[in-house]
């Protein structure tokens, strides 16, 4: 797994997430600075996310049919600039939130170009995906850990424009990192496809709809991105941040980073046979975050709180990801991760957007606690869907028990009969899981 251009695929994963932690302390601490409250942070995220969201669909297109490799570094080029203008207005002074928030459209769309390519990357660089996952997760984790307290201590010393300049710079270093990489030529099923843009965009829908596990973990996703995770991002920020200042806010970020490092190690060791029955019991520890939040409590037990969170949140991400790139044929993989990515956040903006306006008629602690009271329903959904709890993991359903060495790359095996689940049965011989878009 670890030869040279995984090495630097991992840097670049690892590098830009670093980046995209440091992200919410610095909107939060320099919007507020500038006089704006717990609803134009709300919207500055919003207004990235909500343009990722609904043209990634698009961007899954472009990733099947052209270099995903060039289509990523294209992306790091966009968004190092729009980063270092969104400095450049901070160390102005000149804090407009319209213009803040049409950055961060142009940063979402850049996003969405980039992202689709990651799925069907990873299997073409690393035998063993569950593997590679689990290690991309503990890099990221550990530069989440990293990032928001880094962030905490740049808004503190120097200002919200110094954490842009930072998060400019980690887009630099993932674009070399990816143009050094090279990919293994690809086999004649991922090649370019000679069907027009529309059939394959209907394609990747067909595909999509036709696994009853895979709508069905994103229908119920819609609704905790808008009732936990939406609301989450801008309130937990703001409302650390006011009581307790932004080093606090690092302080508790970096807990939910350490979290998932955690679970990633996990992830790495056990393979449960059920993978998205492990992911969603696990997923019931996320419910600390928003509740020891809104419950007022230390920051030393909000940071537990995102410890426990983090640990159960990012063993879901690995069992999700891994399962989706193991059981997807190559040729439509990136349209299906762009489907899954867009519904897995098509209602952040929503639940972000909808977090100034709650926290006003209510409390922001209100709204917290709800957060955590539906983080807690919604893995009990997952649990009563039987094609999620009861699909096997590819490499049982298909080749048998698992080898030392790891699970098989079903990528390379021949395509499975389609929509097989769809005609009643339980997922165990047609397409399964497949993922890393969910957060």
């Amino acid at each position: 797994m670890w030869s040279r251009d995984f090495n630097l695929f991992f840097t670049a994963r690892a590098v830009a997430k670093l980046g995209d932690t440091m992200l919410p302390v610095a909107l939060a601490a320099g919007l507020i600075q500038h006089g704006y409250g717990a609803g134009a942070v709300g919207l500055a995220m919003a207004a990235s996310v909500a343009c990722f969201a609904g043209l990634v669909i698009f961007g899954g297109v472009f990733a099947d049919r052209f270099s995903t490799r060039l289509l990523m570094i294209g992306s790091d080029l966009v968004r190092l600039v729009t980063q270092a203008l969104t400095a450049g207005l901070f160390f102005a002074g000149h804090v407009v939130l319209w213009q803040i928030c049409v950055i961060g459209a142009v940063n979402g769309a850049a996003s969405a170009i980039f992202q689709p390519g990651v799925a069907s990357t990873v299997p073409r660089l690393a035998s063993d995906v569950q593997a590679a996952n689990g290690a991309i997760r503990v890099a990221e984790s550990t530069a989440h850990l990293a990032g928001p307290a880094l962030a905490g201590v740049l808004v503190a010393f120097s200002s919200a424009g110094g954490v842009f300049v930072a998060h400019a710079a980690t887009y630099a270093v993932s674009a070399l990192c990816l143009l050094l990489m090279r990919l293994p030529e690809p086999t004649r099923a991922e090649r370019v496809h000679t069907s027009g843009f529309r059939a394959d965009l209907v394609e990747g829908w067909r595909e999509f709809r036709g696994r009853t596990w895979l709508w069905g973990v994103i229908a119920v996703w819609c609704v905790y991105m808008i009732t936990v995770a939406g609301p989450a991002i801008p309130l937990v920020a703001t409302e650390v941040i006011q009581d307790h200042g932004p080093r606090a806010y690092g302080l508790v970020n970096s807990g939910l980073g350490a979290g998932t490092v955690i679970g990633g190690l996990v992830a790495l060791r056990l393979r449960p046979r059920y993978m998205l029955r492990a992911g969603s019991i696990a997923l019931f520890a996320f419910a600390a975050h928003p509740a020891t939040v809104g419950a007022n409590l230390p920051v030393w037990a909000m940071t537990l709180g995102g410890v426990v969170a983090g640990a159960g949140l990012s063993f879901w991400g690995v069992m999700w990801a891994t399962s989706v790139q193991t059981q997807v044929q190559p040729d439509v993989l990136n349209r299906i991760h762009a489907y899954d990515v867009a519904g897995s956040l098509a209602m952040v903006p929503v639940g972000q957007a909808l977090a100034g306006p709650a926290s006003t008629a209510t409390t922001g602690d209100s709204v917290l606690l709800f957060g955590g009271a539906m983080a807690l329903l919604v893995p009990v959904t997952l649990l009563l869907v039987p094609a999620i709890r009861g699909l096997v993991r590819a490499d049982l359903s298909r080749n048998g028990p698992v080898t030392s060495g790891g699970p098989v790359n079903l990528l390379k095996e021949e395509r499975p009969a389609p929509h097989a689940e769809c005609r009643g049965g339980s997922g165990r011989g047609g397409p399964g899981p497949r993922g890393g878009g969910a957060p």
